[in-house]
């Protein structure tokens, strides 16, 4: 397997994570919270991939799914159109909310195919390619999707956790 066949099969485990915390849940469910600090289903799903597009789109050189195809105006959410999530209050957790898991997973499978189709043309070279310059060492583009891999599978089994708990409940 080569780093792109990799890459795609990282991807591609996010996003069978994802749609399963999702998949068939009311709004109740998505948007619960299970204390006043914890982050709720939409929230989780909404900045893994807000994390995604925001990377995938910087390392590729193209703008950001969420404005081109505009998810942003269908979230209408009360921040700035470019914020992800990082360093997001309970409020700002809180103001992120769906109706369904439409929204959520059809903003998902649009990055997922744009990161798709960017890894398919990566090589093992092209992965040593700086693309912050802000850190110590420099981060390459092969650690960047790692990072944005790792970060994925966290939140997203945090999101399946949520779930769990609450059809338990």
């Amino acid at each position: 397997m080569n780093s792109a066949g990799m890459l795609a099969e990282a991807f591609g485990r996010v996003r069978e994570v994802v749609h399963a915390a999702a998949e068939g849940l009311p709004p109740d469910d998505l948007n619960a919270r299970l204390d006043e600090e914890a982050n709720s289903i939409a929230w989780l799903i909404w900045h893994l991939t807000r994390i995604q597009d925001d990377h995938i789109a910087d390392a590729a050189g193209t703008e950001q799914v969420w404005l081109t195809e505009g998810w942003a105006d269908r979230f209408d959410l009360p921040f700035d159109e470019t914020a992800t999530g990082y360093g997001h209050s309970g409020d700002e957790v809180a103001a992120v909310r769906v109706d369904s898991a439409a929204p959520l997973l059809g903003y998902y499978d649009a990055v997922h195919e744009r990161t798709l189709d960017f890894v398919a043309g990566l090589n093992g070279h092209a992965l040593d390619r700086i693309v912050d310059e802000t850190w110590s060492p420099p981060v390459t583009l092969g650690v960047r999707l790692i990072s944005v891999v790792a970060e994925d599978l966290q939140h997203a089994g945090q999101a399946a956790f949520v779930r769990g708990v609450l059809e338990r409940a």
